[in-house]
Formats: C-alpha cells, structure tokens, sequence
C-alpha cells in the first residue's frame, strides 16, 4: 500500500495567542513603540522584558536588540574585538555567525567539528595554542552543546573571552547550568523560527557590568540608559559613555510586548518541543544506515530541529533522497550541497571568510540532514513524517565500499 503524504508546513509556527495580540493592540493604541518613548515612572516593555529575561536566564543584565545577529556583533565589539584580530567559531554554523564576525572587524578562523554535530575541542585546543586568538564565538549549532566543562577549561587554560551563540539554545543547559552563562556574554534570537517568536529580535545576557554598559550604549541608548530595568548601575556608564559609538539596533516596544507572554510559557514549549523531537527520533532509531546524533546525560536539549545522517551517501543519492522525502511532503535540509540553499549553507559559499581546510567537518556535513519540527505538528503527525524519512531511507542504494 503506497505510504500517504504528509501535508502540514513546515514553516508554520502556532498563533500567538489572545494575551500575545492583546498585547500587541496596547502598545499600538499607545503610539508609543519606541523603547524610550515613556511617560514618567512607566519602565518600556523592552525594558519589562529585558528584567523578564535577566531573570529567566540567571544573568544580572540583559539587552533588548535587534537580532540575533546583532546582539553577536555589538558583544564582540563591548568585548574588545580589535581590527582584523582572530575569532575561532565553528565551521558548521550558519552564515549570520561568521557574518558577525566580520561586520565586527573580526577575522573568522573555523573550528572542526565532530559527527555529533559540536565543536571539536581537540581542534579548538590546537587553533588556540596556534593562532593565539583571545575570542571564541561559539554557536550551539541546530540545539547541540559539546561538553561545556571541558570547554570551559580550555577557554581558561588559554585565557580566551566565551561569547556562545544560543540562538538554537535558549532554554538548553549543561548539568542544570544554562547555555548562555558559560562566558562573558550569551547572545540569543528571537526570530520566528527561534524560541521566541517576534520576526526578528535577540537578547544579550552578561553579569559583566562594563561590557554590558558598551553594549546598551552600542544599542543606540544615546544618553537614555537609565532607562533600561536590568543594566548596570550609572556610574559604570559614567566610565565609557563618551568614548562608546552609538550603532542603532534597539529592540522596539512591539516586539517586546508580544514577546513577554511566549517568555512566560516558554518551559511549555520546551516539553512540547521535546515531545516530538523523541517521537521522531524514535521512528529513525531503527533505520539501517541512519545515524542520531548522541545526546550526553548532561545536556537538556530544546528539540525545535532533528539532525541525522546517512553515511556513505553519494552527492547523487542525497540529492534523491531529499526529492524522494520531499515528494512525500517532507521538508529537509542537506548541508552537503554545492550551493547555499534558503538558510542553509556551509562554510565553501561563505567568500568573505578566507578559505579554509576543514575535512571532519565537510565529511560530516556532505551527509547530514536538517528538519525543522515545528510545535504546530501533531504526535502522529511526527510518526508520520518519520515513517516517511524511514521510508525514503530504505529506497537508497547501499553505500560505496
């Protein structure tokens, strides 16, 4: 009997809800959607939500701006980033990670990474040790921590300064400590494919007060930093004020209303996230050839995406494979392809990063697969669509000897 198709999207996230768009229909009737348009003892809702999410986070700052991205580059930037100088990061990432780097000033040099989809610490020990770069710019690609303990010794050893890039993250943590709070700053997105949903938005969290003063003045705070509800007191601002640029990307009071009630259930999300990243999972577990990614004890995971790969898959077969699952109405990702396709690209087609040698990381990439699972999909749904993964899988020829 022919398998039937899935017909859901895969980019269709959940309706905010009527608390969400009520909260939206108050800033609006206000007029009042910038951040430091506010009437006399009225904190902004950036401002509400930057406590909100100091205080979900365990961070004493917090930082309301534009994007993900942004947040990254005004972090490198607050940190110190000079002219030209080195920032390792991973060489599986996506392209707005080495796109901070450079719009910082900044000079990517790519880190290998392992077939579970981390950063390779024996890499990033030897490129510490051989570049002498004081940043790592660490993205927790697709929802994946490595071993932050061993991480953390190493960023020690070689006095190195840890931004992560929690944009796949928020929510996650190692051994109960939450990804973000592993360094000097955690930058986060709120993009609608993220966590949170406001089209676009990011967070950046510290418990450094000078580098979070350079980073609101970085957001365009002009002189107005006072009114931010989780920044440092004002006399750190009194000590960098004058000599910080002013580089526009506030988040606004819209964005920030709508997302204060999605912070408020985010721990729902996750277990429901969860939920159906285990149920695909589990529909795979016994495909032959297919191979998970692990997931260490340690970690809590956000199962926003499921990532797996097929070892031994000619160009040609992936290219069938991913037609094959997309008749069948099955949305995926293949980070081997010679081109960048939507989101999707890997570190060849990134011409404004030198070229770089990284063969564990292309091994791993030429057959790895990416889906997003978004939280309008039903359990069944999810045993749906894995019944037709599994499927597809079968159908391939045996890999090369």
């Amino acid at each position: 009997m022919p398998l039937k198709p899935f017909t859901g999207s895969f980019t269709q996230q959940e309706a905010l809800g009527e608390d969400v768009i009520a909260a939206a229909i108050s800033v609006l009737t206000s007029g009042r959607l910038h951040r430091y348009n506010t009437v006399a003892g009225e904190p902004s809702k950036a401002s509400e939500l930057e406590q909100a999410y100091a205080a979900y986070q365990g961070a004493r700052y917090c930082l309301a701006c534009a994007s993900g991205g942004y947040a990254m580059a005004i972090a490198l930037r607050a940190a110190g980033l000079g002219q030209g100088e080195t920032v390792l990061t991973n060489g599986f990432t996506l392209a707005p990670v080495p796109g901070a780097i450079a719009s910082a000033g900044g000079k990517p040099v790519l880190v290998e990474i392992t077939a579970d989809l981390v950063i390779d610490l024996e890499d990033l020990d030897r490129k510490a040790r051989s570049t002498g770069a004081r940043f790592l710019l660490l993205s927790n690609m697709r929802g994946h921590l490595a071993d932050m303990d061993r991480l953390s010794d190493i960023i020690r050893r070689h006095s190195m300064i840890l931004i992560e890039d929690c944009a796949h993250t928020m929510g996650a943590a190692w051994n109960s400590r939450k990804s973000g709070s592993f360094g000097l700053a955690g930058c986060f997105s709120t993009q609608t494919y993220k966590h949170l949903n406001s089209g676009e938005g990011g967070l950046l969290t510290s418990d450094d007060p000078d580098f979070m003063a350079r980073a609101i003045v970085l957001s365009g705070s002009y002189m107005l930093y006072e009114r931010h509800g989780a920044a440092p007191p004002p006399e750190v601002f009194d000590r960098i004020r004058l000599e910080t640029p002013n580089m526009s990307g506030r988040m606004d009071n819209l964005r920030a209303a709508i997302l204060l009630p999605q912070l408020a259930r985010l721990e729902d999300s996750i277990a429901r996230w969860n939920e159906r990243y285990r149920t695909v999972e589990e529909g795979l577990k016994s495909v032959e050839g297919l191979v998970l990614p692990r997931r260490p004890e340690a970690e809590r995971y956000v199962g926003s995406s499921i990532q797996f790969r097929l070892p031994g898959l000619s160009r040609s077969g992936a290219d069938a494979f991913v037609a094959a699952c997309k008749a069948l109405g099955v949305e995926l990702k293949w980070f081997g392809a010679s081109d960048p396709v939507g989101f999707t690209s890997t570190h060849h087609s990134w011409r404004y990063v030198d070229p770089q040698v990284l063969p564990e990381t292309d091994h791993v990439l030429s057959t790895l697969f990416d889906m997003r699972l978004p939280l309008t999909f039903t359990l069944e749904e999810c045993r749906h669509i894995a019944s037709i993964i599994a499927h597809c899988a079968h159908g391939l020829p045996p890999p090369a000897a």
